[in-house]
C-alpha cells in the first residue's frame, strides 16, 4: 500500500473528484457545485489518505468560530468522516485524527463531531465526551395574517446578494456561528432555494421550512437585534407550532428538550465548551458540516 496523506486540496481538480466520488457513494454528497459555484472556502478543509491515486480515508475539518454569550470561541468541527469499504479496520481514520489534533490541537478552543451509532466507541479514545444539546420550542397563536414574502435563491445573482445580508447581520443567538457565510451557503444553493423569507416590517431575512402548521426557524439575518416574537408573527395565523434550530438571546418565552436525533450523538473535547451543558444551548441547525 502507498498511503499518504493530502490535505487543504481544494484547487487539485483530480484530488477533488477523489473525494466527491467517495462522498457520493458514502452520503449522497457531492461537493462540485459549492466548489464551482465559489463557497468551498479556507474553512472547510479535507483530510485524506491516499493510496496512490485513490482516496482511501477522510475526515474534513470545518472551522467554526462561535459568539456563545457575547465572547468568541475558536472551534473545529470534524465531519465528512468516510472510509473505502477495503480500506476499513486499518486503522486510518485513527491517524487522520492523530494528524488534525497536531495541526490544530493549540489553536482551538475545543473540537466537537456527530457520529453515528456504529462509532460510540470509538471517539472516546481521542478524549471526546457524549454531550446534550437542548432545542427551543412553543406553541402560539398568531391572530394575523402570513406577511413574510419569500425571497427566491435560485440564481448567482440572488447568492450574491444574500451574502452581503448576512455579513451585515447582527448575532442574533446566545450560541451563534460567525464569519462562516460559506456553510450557510452550501445550504441554500443546494437544498434550501426555497427557505428564504424576508419579513418587510422588521427588515429581517429569515431561513424557514414551514410544514403545515409546524415552522422551523433555522436563522435570521438583521442589521440590528431582530424582534423574534414578531418575526415568528409574521408568518401568520396558520403556524401553531414553533421550533428554533438556534438558541435565542432571550429564551423565556420558550420551553426547551434534550435533542434525540435518531442515530446521531453529539461529542465535544476542549475546555473551551465548559458550561455547555449547564446553558442548555445547542449547535445551530445550518453550523452542521
Amino acid at each position: 500500500m502507498n498511503y499518504r496523506i493530502i490535505k487543504a486540496y481544494k484547487d487539485d481538480r483530480t484530488l477533488r473528484f477523489c473525494f466527491n466520488e467517495l462522498a457520493q457513494k458514502t452520503f449522497g454528497l457531492n461537493f462540485e457545485d459549492w466548489y464551482q459555484n465559489g463557497y468551498w472556502g479556507e474553512n472547510y478543509v479535507p483530510y485524506s489518505i491516499f493510496d496512490g491515486q485513490k482516496i482511501a480515508a477522510n475526515v474534513s475539518v470545518n472551522i467554526t468560530d462561535f459568539l456563545w454569550n457575547g465572547e468568541r470561541k475558536h472551534f473545529i468541527q470534524l465531519g465528512t468522516v468516510m472510509t473505502e469499504e477495503k480500506y476499513r479496520n486499518k486503522g486510518l481514520i485513527r491517524q487522520l485524527m492523530k494528524e488534525i489534533e497536531m495541526d490544530y490541537g493549540e489553536k482551538a478552543d475545543g473540537f466537537y463531531l456527530f457520529a453515528n451509532d456504529s462509532v460510540l466507541d470509538f471517539y472516546p479514545k481521542f478524549g471526546f465526551q457524549k454531550a446534550a444539546e437542548y432545542q427551543y420550542f412553543k406553541q402560539v397563536s398568531i391572530p394575523e395574517e402570513k406577511k413574510v414574502q419569500p425571497v427566491s435563491m435560485k440564481e448567482r445573482k440572488d447568492w450574491n446578494w444574500f451574502e452581503q445580508v448576512m455579513e451585515k447581520s447582527v448575532n442574533n443567538s446566545k450560541f451563534g456561528m460567525i464569519k462562516n457565510v460559506n456553510l450557510i451557503m452550501f445550504y441554500i444553493t443546494k437544498f434550501m432555494q426555497e427557505n428564504v423569507f424576508y419579513v418587510k416590517e422588521q427588515n429581517t431575512y429569515v431561513i424557514a421550512e414551514i410544514e403545515g402548521e409546524n415552522l422551523l426557524i433555522h436563522n435570521v439575518f438583521s442589521e440590528t437585534p431582530a424582534d423574534l416574537e414578531q418575526v415568528i408573527k409574521a408568518f401568520g395565523k396558520e403556524i401553531k407550532h414553533v421550533t428554533l434550530g438556534f438558541v435565542p438571546q432571550d429564551t423565556k418565552h420558550y420551553i426547551f428538550s434534550k435533542i434525540q436525533e435518531e442515530d446521531t450523538t453529539l461529542f465535544l473535547k476542549g475546555k473551551g465548551f465548559n458550561g455547555f451543558e449547564q446553558d442548555k444551548i445547542m449547535f445551530p441547525t445550518l453550523s452542521h458540516a
